[in-house]
């Protein structure tokens, strides 16, 4: 019988490894078996990928707190009963929520799997919502968009429920809303919180989207987001969009029809009028990419799966692992901490004006 002995193995890259040197001093056998054992594990395994070593943050529970600023929670693609590490990632938003004081939660879509819910009565928004979400630093409002698992029932049921749930927060499809940092009204961020579904042209044709695309004006959408960012109140400090779709991204969809047709609808919108940060769910990671020009791209979807990622081109992080994003405000600096199910700050990134 062999005993590999080798230190620190673990199916999480972000808590342990193992080195090279151990590695080759085991004897050929050995590193064959062990080879393995760990290649299943590497394919579900945690894993934050970034730009440059410098850039690597060293797992932490310890969380950079901003003073004076708007601290909101970014998560997505979660409604899946409290299944598949949605209850984890839920104790640690409670707990961040918590130590921040955040203001408000933001969902970037996908809101209930499989296919979102028929009515503001569905079960779902109990069993998937309600009951795992129980944590006083959550009860405060929820701001979502809709995803593409939400258009398969009747997304505007989710509309509805605004009206029957104090915390959710969702009065159109698409809308607005300015927010004050630290309460004071001469310097805000303006959020626009869309809805990307209408903007993709194979959905029209879809028998599971199709129903709930067709009916929907995106000229009227597209008119309406120009005006909402064309705003030139001087307290607007930052512009924020929010959707379910990203423009880039270094999972599976880097190229997919969906990231294409928003890439193409939108991106000209964003430069025209400079917005700073496009924040987006649909991939299930965490990811940061900055493309030439003024944008900033974040991904938060991993609130209850994960899938794989790659370091694309204009990445600055990508995370395979569950969790969600705390963004701190202030008028002149934004950061972004991405944080793990386990309450580990894997990536931490400032941005300046």
């Amino acid at each position: 019988m062999l005993y590999l002995e080798v230190s620190l193995i673990s199916v999480r890259e972000t808590s342990s490894h193992v080195t090279l040197k151990s590695f080759q001093s085991l004897p050929m056998i050995k590193q064959l078996l062990l080879l393995i054992l760990l290649v299943p594990a590497a394919l579900l395994q945690a894993q934050t990928l970034t730009k440059n070593s410098a850039q690597a943050t060293s797992a932490t529970k310890n969380l950079t707190k901003e003073s004076n600023a708007l601290n909101f929670i970014a998560m997505g693609d979660w409604g899946r009963n409290g299944a598949d590490h949605q209850k984890q990632v839920a104790k640690q938003m409670g707990l961040t929520a918590s130590e921040v004081k955040a203001n408000f939660i933001i969902s970037t879509g996908d809101n209930f799997y499989p296919s979102g819910v028929i009515s503001a009565q569905d079960p779902l928004f109990k069993y998937s919502f309600e009951d795992i979400y129980t944590d006083f630093s959550l009860q405060w409002d929820w701001y979502p968009v809709l995803g593409n698992h939400d258009y398969k029932s009747n997304p505007d049921a989710q509309v509805d429920y605004s009206k029957i749930s104090r915390r959710w927060k969702m009065p159109a499809r698409y809308y607005a809303k300015k927010f004050p940092i630290n309460g004071d009204l001469s310097n805000q961020v303006l959020i626009a919180f869309i809805d990307t579904n209408p903007l993709i042209p194979e959905f029209y044709s879809n028998a599971e989207y199709g129903p709930n695309v067709k009916g929907q004006d995106t000229t009227a959408q597209k008119r309406w987001l120009a005006k909402t960012l064309e705003d030139t109140d001087p307290a607007i400090k930052w512009k924020i969009v929010v959707g379910h779709h990203p423009i880039y991204t270094g999972g599976s969809r880097t190229e997919a029809y969906d990231t294409k047709a928003v890439r193409s609808s939108l991106k000209s919108t964003f430069e025209k009028y400079g917005v700073d940060v496009y924040l987006t769910g649909h991939e299930h990671s965490m990811q940061y990419i900055k493309p030439a020009g003024k944008t900033h791209y974040f991904i938060s979807g991993s609130a209850s799966e994960k899938t794989p990622v790659k370091l694309i081109a204009d990445a600055e992080m990508v995370a395979s692992d569950y969790g969600f994003m705390l963004f701190s405000i202030s008028n002149n600096q934004l950061r972004v901490q991405a944080i793990n199910d386990q309450g580990e700050i894997i990536y931490n990134t400032l941005i300046k004006k």
